[in-house]
């Protein structure tokens, strides 16, 4: 059952980090960070570029490795982490974004929505391998 979830995650987490490479085009990264310096523009894309990669990884690792994450005591710790990495994710979700960018408005409302139950469906499979 946990290890069928964790290839559920894997696929969204590799959907995920495929998905950072329309950032810069769908949140028009060319006009909206010319004016800031050279570094900090190039820190975002870094930062983003990073982000995809970790993101891929931990894809990876579930559809790879399902079975050692719930059979094995280095495994359900991992998971252990992943669930502490994904409720940050969750938490800066509800607190770390104004609301003021998706209330009133039907398509980021609906984003946002959606990925406060993927945040929350994420930390909840890995926690759930860690003490189950």
């Amino acid at each position: 059952m946990m290890e069928q979830q964790l290839k559920i995650v894997g696929v969204l987490l590799v959907g995920l980090a495929l998905l950072h490479a329309g950032f810069p085009r769908y949140f028009n990264w060319a006009g909206e960070l010319k004016p800031l310096s050279l570094i900090n523009r190039q820190m975002v894309y870094v930062h983003t570029l990073f982000i995809a990669l970790v993101v891929l990884l931990m894809g990876l690792l579930c559809l790879g490795s399902a079975p050692d994450l719930v059979h094995t005591r280095l495994g359900r710790v991992v998971a252990l982490g992943l669930g502490c990495f994904w409720l940050a994710r969750l938490v800066v979700q509800l607190v770390g974004y104004s609301a003021e960018l998706w209330r009133g408005k039907r398509f980021e409302t609906t984003v946002h929505i959606a990925f406060v139950g993927l945040w929350a469906y994420l930390t909840g499979i890995f926690f759930a391998v860690y003490w189950l």
